[in-house]
């Protein structure tokens, strides 16, 4: 049986994300667009590829597994410069992280990569 070709495609096409601040945390969901679509994010968006991602930015990751949801959360550590009330940054929410987040690559088998540009459209 011949395996999937797979594909590089942006987050932007496969989930929805939202981000804000908890003091020094960025703290980023990550939610599928579509209900098959979680498996591949549990799979594929990982606390190495977000550290690495975001490397730089952020001290730390962590992960929480929401698939009831079909939802990911990231809480990404030091990541704005002491918090909203006393940062200099001028994201000091932490709004764009989750757009960020949403440029990150993954591999996903090219049927997946057709689907979710046709979605897109």
């Amino acid at each position: 049986m011949a395996t999937a070709k797979m594909v590089q495609l942006q987050l932007r096409y496969l989930a929805h994300a939202r981000s804000g601040d908890k003091g020094n945390t960025a703290n980023v969901g990550l939610i599928a667009l579509e209900p098959e679509w979680y498996d591949v994010l549990d799979k594929q968006v990982t606390v190495a590829r977000v550290r690495k991602h975001f490397r730089g930015m952020v001290s730390d990751v962590e992960r929480f597994e929401l698939p009831n949801l079909r939802a990911l959360n990231f809480l990404l550590h030091e990541a704005l410069d002491g918090g909203g009330t006393i940062s200099l940054k001028t994201d000091a929410q932490g709004k764009v992280y989750s757009t960020a987040l949403l440029r990150m690559e993954i591999s996903v088998p090219l049927a997946v990569a057709r689907q979710a540009k046709k979605r897109a459209r």
